[in-house]
């Protein structure tokens, strides 16, 4: 059974950065992907960005592209999100999940991801 723990949420200004953390264990194959949705009440989860474990293949939202960088340890099958330029709408929480999306155009597709962790909140706020 695959788990996921998400680790580094908090409270932070406008313009500041923060770096989430996901760790994946159990067993997983290639195309393993980690990604990153956030969620707001009343909204749908969406899609910030994902990484193939494997390659290192990245993908990104047009909202955080240029602003949020993800990377990830292949080895440790540990992926982290480097979110720099924080702006109060990226208050949310944040979900790491693992899965094998269908192909790089669903790679933000959360119906395409089966292990999810618990989430961690995210606040910019001044």
């Amino acid at each position: 059974q695959v788990q996921v723990v998400e680790s580094g949420g908090g409270l932070v200004q406008p313009g500041e950065s923060l770096r989430l953390s996901c760790a994946v264990s159990g067993f997983t194959y290639d195309p393993y992907h980690i990604g990153w949705f956030r969620q707001t009440p009343g909204k749908r989860r969406e899609g910030v960005s994902a990484i193939a474990l494997a390659d290192g293949r990245t993908f990104y939202a047009a909202s955080v592209k240029g602003r949020f960088s993800i990377s990830r340890d292949h080895v440790k099958k540990t992926a982290y999100l480097e979110m720099n330029s924080l702006k109060p709408e990226d208050t949310a929480i944040y979900f790491c999940a693992g899965g094998y999306p269908s192909g790089d155009y669903s790679a933000l597709w959360a119906s395409e991801y089966e292990d999810w962790g618990q989430g961690t909140q995210v606040t910019v706020s001044s």
